[in-house]
């Protein structure tokens, strides 16, 4: 009888994959592009589902997948390092390591600003900032005025950003940091909208619209802001009330500083996940690099995690930002697969359950991928999103318990995000449901 059992669960999982395998294959949305997917049973270490498996795409966002493994491998979760300092006589000389928790408007972590205060010696900030470029490989020049875009830098104050916002109650929009506040210029330009808030190109001027249709609204809005050594100094100075000198002198970077433990590393791993922050993504991988090297190169920690910590995936990533909006990041679908597997191996599954989005519960995938009436979410997956690229990768819980890992990428689809998202939303639910 547990022959014949057996057997008939053999087929009826056998049936289910086909008619999975068939809703990809023969599907009239995804015949518009270039889908590549897989499906793995862990438990088994078998392929369940495999199209163009091998094949390179485009992750967009996917690629934060990649920061969080390499981040919790090098940083844990515990507390990053918020600044490197050196003590000499009568001088405190210190300087930015990437972190991206200061003064930021949803961290809220103010440590080093307390540190700095604390201190009895004269404060020299170190300049540091040439380490860091602005944007990253392959990023679009115009894409500055948009917070999916906001500066990197060696020593980010305020996440780098300019947050308008207003709530129900107020009759006015609010501004963080209150400091530009002067730099706001009522636009002439007539928009649809009843507010809106951009920057000018070359200079941290904010031209914005806020109607009298907007004072009912509740919103906000986060704008970047040019960043240099001397803003950051003064908005320290400014946080502090206390002078500080901003020096050059690389000698110092040849000594071993120590290091102020700020934020915890769990609440930038959540948040860089679930809204999928690309400027947080990018900072943590800043922060990679100066926990291996005590400087700040992006390149230098790819490279240190593919050679020491994804040497085993299938396939060699294309990787070259922290955050996945550079077109040059190319990655296949089962080293995708393969590296979830490595998480699932290193990340408690509770911890992986708080950073990744949830369906139909929270981040980018709350609208999407719901689970029946009553029940807990069934898909945790971080999504990506580009102008030629759409993915979702991550882990889906069966019916029948199972937690198996898939990864799809589409790429060069001209068709609406939206017709792939709910293509994909019923084959998930499908094997959910069924497998």
């Amino acid at each position: 009888m547990k022959r014949i059992l057996f057997a008939v669960l053999v087929v009826l999982s056998s049936c289910t994959v086909q008619k999975v395998n068939k809703s990809l294959t023969k599907s009239d949305v995804f015949a518009k592009g270039h889908l590549g997917f897989m499906l793995l049973d862990p438990e088994k270490d078998k392929a369940l589902v495999e199209i163009n498996s091998d094949k390179y795409f485009i992750p967009a966002s996917n690629t934060k997948i990649f920061t969080f493994y390499t981040a919790y491998s090098i940083l844990g979760d515990s507390l990053v390092n918020g600044l490197n300092y050196l003590e000499k006589g009568d001088s405190l000389i210190f300087w930015g390591t990437g972190d991206p928790s200061l003064l930021h408007p949803d961290l809220k972590n103010d440590k080093a600003i307390e540190f700095l205060k604390a201190s009895d010696k004269k404060l020299y900030l170190l300049n540091n900032f040439d380490q860091v470029d602005a944007f990253g490989p392959g990023w679009s020049w115009n894409w500055y005025p948009y917070y999916y875009a906001a500066e990197r830098s060696a020593l980010p104050v305020y996440g780098d950003i300019v947050r308008f916002g207003k709530k129900k109650e107020e009759a006015d929009f609010t501004v963080y940091p209150d400091r530009f506040k002067s730099a706001m210029e009522k636009s002439e330009a007539e928009s649809a909208r009843a507010y809106s808030f951009t920057r000018s190109h070359l200079e941290n001027r904010f031209p914005y619209q806020f109607k009298t249709e907007a004072k009912a609204e509740e919103f906000e809005s986060d704008i970047p802001f040019i960043t240099s050594p001397e803003l950051t100094k003064t908005m320290l100075e400014e946080a502090t009330e206390k002078s500080i000198n901003l020096i050059s002198n690389p000698s110092y970077f040849d000594q071993e500083p120590q290091k102020l433990p700020t934020a915890p590393a769990d609440s930038i791993y959540s948040q860089m996940m679930k809204i999928s922050d690309n400027f947080l993504a990018e900072q943590l991988m800043f922060l990679v690099s100066d926990q291996l090297t005590n400087k700040l190169d992006i390149a230098e920690a790819i490279a240190y995690a593919k050679e020491n910590l994804l040497s085993d995936l299938p396939d060699e990533p294309q990787w070259v930002d922290g955050s996945g909006l550079s077109a040059h990041n190319m990655f296949t679908p089962r080293s995708i697969v393969a590296l979830l597997g490595k998480i699932r191996e290193e990340v408690p599954l509770e911890k992986i359950k708080a950073y990744f989005p949830a369906g139909g519960e929270s981040g980018t995938i709350k609208a999407w991928y719901k689970a029946d009436a009553g029940q807990p979410a069934y898909i945790y997956a971080k999504t990506g999103t580009l102008s030629m690229a759409n993915s979702l990768s991550g882990y889906l819980l069966t019916k029948s318990g199972k937690i198996l890992h898939f990864s799809c990428m589409m790429n060069n689809y001209t068709i609406p995000s939206s017709e792939l998202k709910t293509e994909l939303q019923k084959v998930l639910y499908y094997i959910h449901d069924k497998y």
